[in-house]
């Protein structure tokens, strides 16, 4: 076998976006590698046959990231293939092109030239689509200009762009730069039999469109209309696109929504009044009528996958609506599933294995989903009559011959009598005989889980002769609200699991070299590993990713701060600003000793470079060997979805710092 190396994951495929034709004789799906020259990725659409199970490749330009379905055997993507349009949309004019193509052959040409930035589309007819256009608020749009006042309009474009001009908050978004006055805004596009369209909008500039779903000429949507701040609430909308009404369904008034849908003819809406605990609290599902939510049935589980892997890139689906039920992913303990759903609250899990499925639809009896299965990286997979199979197998032959060491589960009574899952990975040339350093890896969210799957990281490290522990802490998902719940606790019960968690593996595996410990985890994993180096020495030394140091600087500065911030720690910096403070590593990095290496990105606005800064500052003024690495251009995301260097450059670190200290 040969041994891992960083750079293989420069091999791996991801797949994502998969979706099934109208007739359901195919599926769709992006399937993305890395181009280490280019610094990017290689993204084309392949084909499945849901009949005989043949996958094809559709396009080959390696720019086809996004599609959809406009019938039965025809594609829309979304693709820029001429220089004069990437030339205008620099120069401030912006076009969204989207090119159709036949499946079964025949060259892509032109479909779509819309001249706004549009993030999504969906079909209402072959020649009329409910799109989101990317409102930007007093930013210059040179297609509201002709002649002399386009030329003008074009230098004040380019004056304008060094500057920003805030006045609401949030001010940015984790990898959407400064969004002042944004809003994606819904409108329909109808395409006229001269290839020319018109462009009619059906929300205000100040409402922003969470989701919608298009069915039987009618848009139904979740939006949020805020000025100055916006807040956790959303409303249900219903456009009518024959009558050309529209209807609030249910106000922005006490709710948090996340999706809305038509389920045997009803409104059904999955959603939250956040008054026991808080953001995070699990979402119930909910039957819309009169503006009123009446409670279909309680769902005290994550929605969706929160199943953390270095091994996954880009989305798809993860509800849809098919006869008379819907069928969803959900995160129960360690591992996500699909389940479905009836309108009389019936609910059944219709996956059985561990791992993670990533997205998912369905044709016809079968279910076909992308996933992490049987510790490989993600493939095409089916589940008929209830047996899953799989389908492709891009990744197959490049892992086979690869040094791949297998975690141990099991589960641990902490000293406040909770059971927790934890994992032990061992070196791959593990000898009984011999001691080895260990790595404590700690997941983000809070509310997400370690599991079953693939992740590259941490095999790296086996492979050098580490042993690699990680578990779920209370915070994370998967244990419903109870267990989630840690507002006002950070830093107290998480912290003591993970330590008792440590002294488990030590003492299951004597082989541990306490003396050679090392700890690193991203975002609230980075803000664990910077509490943890404030409230005790027994790691020899750290890598702090994207990481938070104080709860009072992130709150002002971050783009989820002024609410995540006070609902997490249960204060705000006015009505207990003692209690933020005590909660955040940067009070203790006067009691620091372990030597700490900080990765952040330049572009992170989650978890700001400044929490970083600080950090590491004090460090430093405390005379701890510390280094801080920070990527240009890169966002809160680097680890997962960063340019390829980057992602090696930041495992690259990392491990230099752990042969640094640990070996």
């Amino acid at each position: 076998m040969n041994k891992l190396q960083i750079s293989d994951f420069l091999n791996y495929k991801f797949i994502s976006q998969l979706k099934v034709s109208p007739n359901e004789k195919y599926s769709a799906f992006v399937l993305a590698e890395s181009n280490y020259e280019e610094n990017n990725y290689n993204k084309n659409i392949y084909l499945l046959n849901n009949i005989s199970k043949e996958i094809s490749q559709l396009t080959t330009m390696n720019k086809e990231g996004s599609f959809i379905w406009l019938n039965d055997d025809t594609i829309l993507f979304n693709s820029t293939r001429d220089k004069s349009v990437e030339e205008d949309v620099e120069n401030g004019a912006p076009w969204t092109l989207y090119y159709e193509i036949n499946i079964h052959g025949g060259e892509a040409k032109e479909f779509l030239r819309i001249p706004y930035d549009v993030s999504s589309i969906k079909v209402i007819s072959e020649n009329k689509f409910a799109i989101l256009i990317e409102h930007k608020g007093s930013t210059i749009n040179l297609h509201e200009y002709t002649g002399e006042e386009r030329t003008k309009a074009a230098q004040k474009y380019k004056d304008e762009l060094d500057y920003e001009i805030i006045e609401e908050i949030p001010f940015w978004s984790n990898g959407a730069s400064f969004t002042n006055k944004h809003r994606d805004r819904l409108a329909i596009c109808t395409r006229n039999s001269n290839d020319e369209m018109t462009i009619d909008f059906i929300t205000d500039k100040i409402t922003t469109i969470e989701s919608y779903e298009v069915e039987n000429n009618k848009i139904l949507f979740i939006a949020t209309s805020f000025e100055n701040k916006m807040d956790l609430f959303n409303s249900i909308n219903e456009y009518d696109i024959e009558k050309a009404e529209l209807n609030e369904l249910y106000p922005q008034i006490d709710m948090s929504i996340e999706s809305a849908f038509y389920l045997d003819g009803q409104v059904v809406a999955h959603a939250s009044d956040m008054k026991d605990y808080g953001l995070n609290q699990n979402k119930n599902f909910y039957i819309v009528k009169n503006r009123q939510m009446n409670l279909l049935t309680e769902h005290d589980a994550g929605f969706g996958s929160s199943v953390g892997s270095d091994v996954k890139l880009g989305a798809g689906l993860s509800y849809k609506v098919h006869g008379d039920k819907v069928y969803f992913i959900n995160t129960l303990q360690y591992g996500s599933y699909i389940n479905s759903l009836d309108i009389e609250g019936h609910m059944d899990i219709l996956s059985t294995n561990n791992g993670s499925v990533d997205m998912f639809d369905i044709a016809g009896d079968e279910i076909l989903f992308v996933g992490l299965r049987s510790f490989n990286l993600q493939e095409l997979y089916t589940i008929s009559l209830g047996e899953e199979i799989q389908v492709s197998h891009f990744n197959d032959d490049y892992m086979k011959n690869k040094s791949i060491s297998k975690p141990e589960y099991f589960q641990f009574l902490n000293s406040d009598r909770i059971l927790i899952d934890g994992w032990i990975i061992k070196p791959t040339d593990y000898d009984e005989n011999k001691k080895y350093p260990c790595i404590l890896d700690i997941h983000g969210g809070p509310k997400t889980v370690y599991g079953d799957v693939f992740f590259h990281e941490m095999q790296i490290w086996a492979n050098m002769g580490y042993f690699v522990i990680f578990s779920n802490p209370r915070g994370g998902d998967g244990r419903g609200n109870t267990f989630m719940d840690i507002r006002g606790k950070y830093g107290t019960v998480d912290y003591d699991d993970l330590m008792e968690f440590t002294d488990e593996c030590l003492e299951r595996y004597t082989q541990i070299d306490k003396n050679r410990l090392g700890v690193t985890g991203g975002s609230y994993g980075g803000y664990m590993t910077n509490w943890i180096i404030g409230h005790t020495n027994r790691f020899k030394c750290a890598a702090s990713q994207r990481s938070i140091s104080n709860w009072i600087s992130k709150f002002g500065t971050t783009d989820i701060g002024y609410y995540f911030n006070s609902d997490q720690n249960d204060s705000t910096p006015w009505d207990n600003h003692d209690k933020m403070w005590w909660h955040s590593p940067l009070k203790y990095a006067d009691k620091c000793s372990t030597p700490t290496l900080f990765i952040h990105s330049e572009c992170d606005y989650r978890c700001w470079i400044a929490e970083g800064l600080q950090m590491f500052t004090a460090l430093k003024y405390h005379g701890v060997d510390a280094k801080l690495c920070m990527f240009k251009g890169e966002n809160h995301n680097l680890s997962r979805s960063g340019k390829p260097k980057h992602r090696e450059k930041r495992l690259v670190e990392m491990t230099n710092w752990f042969e640094k200290y640990l070996k």
